[in-house]
Parts: structure tokens; sequence; C-alpha cells
């Protein structure tokens, strides 16, 4: 039985330590925003705030979780940057198929809680793990700028 602490809140889960932390999240929780693209931690979609720090859940084990604070799509917006974030993405219409989007966010708010005023370069650097088939890259930029002005 490991113990995590997902949102804030504590969970306990019987899982193998070497299940991917996605699986856990969707499958044992019902934290499904968190979404399974790749499997490989190549596209993205799966990220998730690890003591801060944006993994990609679909190659964490659930036994590396263990002691660290969590937070997934469903709880990033109770903080201050999660919220400015998730309110830019909807002033600017990011969002088109929205299979990406809590990947795009939760890494977007990685980025503006290390780095309030990020540039052009930053924001393409922070975000290059994260891909968006519809192509909204454009509008994801923006939107981490207007975050990042709201924010200052």
């Amino acid at each position: 039985m490991l113990t995590l602490d997902i949102n804030g809140k504590t969970a306990r889960v019987d899982a193998e330590p070497d299940t991917p932390l996605l699986w856990v999240l969707r499958d044992t929780l019902k934290l499904t925003g968190t979404k399974y693209g790749c499997g490989m931690a190549l596209c993205g979609a799966c990220t998730v705030h690890m003591d801060g720090q944006a993994v990609r859940s679909c190659t964490t084990p659930v036994s590396a979780a263990a002691g660290k604070k969590i937070v997934t799509i469903e709880g990033v917006g109770r903080g201050r940057v999660g919220k400015v974030v998730q309110e830019a993405w909807r002033r600017l219409d990011v969002v088109q198929c929205g299979y990406c989007q809590s990947g795009q966010i939760m890494s977007a708010v990685a980025l503006l809680e290390k780095n309030p005023k990020p540039s052009d370069a930053d924001i393409d650097g922070a975000m290059a793990g994260n891909l968006c088939r519809c192509a909204t890259y454009v509008r994801i930029r923006a939107a981490i700028h207007e975050a990042a002005k709201a924010l200052a």
C-alpha cells in the first residue's frame, strides 16, 4: 500500500511500485484530466507536477510519487498561477480539440512558477515536450505571456 499526496489530499493506493503514476491517477483515483498520449514521455499529455516540477506521469513509477506533493490538472487551478493560466487559456480560446491542453497548462504553470517573465525562447524551451496536434502553439505562447502580465 502506498500513500500519496494528490492535490493536497492523502490517498492510499494498492498498486505495484512500478505501475505508472498515470494509471493510478486515472484508473484508481478517477482523476481523468491527465491524459494518456504516447506512453513514452514524448508528447506531454500526461504532465503533472511532482514537488513543483513538471513530470510525465506515463513513465513515472507510482513508487517515485510516494512522499511527494503531486498536483494534477484537477488541482492546479486552486493556486494563483494555475487560475491565471487557465483564465488566459479561456480568454484567448487556446483549445481546439483539447486533448493535450491539461499537459500544456501543467507545463505552462510550472514555467511561470519558476520564471514569471519568460521570453519567447523560454516558453518554447519549457513547452517543447508538449505536442499539440491542432498546432495552437501561437495561442499557447500568447496565453503564457498574458498570464505572466496578469501575475506581474
